[in-house]
């Protein structure tokens, strides 16, 4: 069962995606995500997770590196308070499931989920609670359901990957 991983706010992509580190492969880069503030994200996440965080994730850099690296975790879903316009852009554009939280959260560190992204909903399994959230609308979901603006373009021009 998936869980879910915990951030505050300001979570800027030099530490989901460390600058020091983008002459390297993704592979590599990704085994230093979020090492600034916890050093053992990398080696915890497994496919499925899903990282809830404050106001503001993603600020920083435009680096499209940052969505890839938490894709390339296992990070299915990432829902915040806020985000900053250029991560939550990337996000959608490489086909990173986000999404905006309505209201309150209880959801903490390790806690077992289950969610529905186009319903907009965390269940979480640890407490019996629901989380709401909202993701995108319009062409925004269009592109993620395509997996990303690539994909989505070339379904548009008839052409597949």
């Amino acid at each position: 069962m998936p869980k879910a991983f915990v951030f505050g706010d300001d979570i800027d992509t030099d530490v989901i995606a460390p600058g020091g580190y983008l002459h390297l492969s993704i592979d590599q880069v990704k085994m230093h995500s979020m090492e600034a503030i916890f050093p053992d994200f990398p080696k915890m996440v497994e496919k499925g997770d899903i990282l809830v965080a404050g106001k503001n994730f993603g600020s920083g850099s435009s680096r499209e590196q940052a969505p890839v690296v938490l894709m390339e975790l296992g990070i299915s879903l990432v829902v915040a308070k806020g985000f900053a316009r250029l991560f939550f852009r990337n996000a959608v554009n490489v086909g990173l499931s986000i999404g905006t939280i309505i209201g309150s959260t209880d959801i903490a560190q390790g806690d077992l989920v289950s969610y529905d992204v186009a319903g907009g909903e965390i269940r979480n399994v640890s407490k019996g609670t629901v989380t709401r959230f909202s993701p995108p609308q319009g062409a925004l979901n269009d592109i993620l359901n395509e997996g990303g603006i690539v994909p989505y373009t070339l379904k548009k021009l008839g052409r597949s990957k």
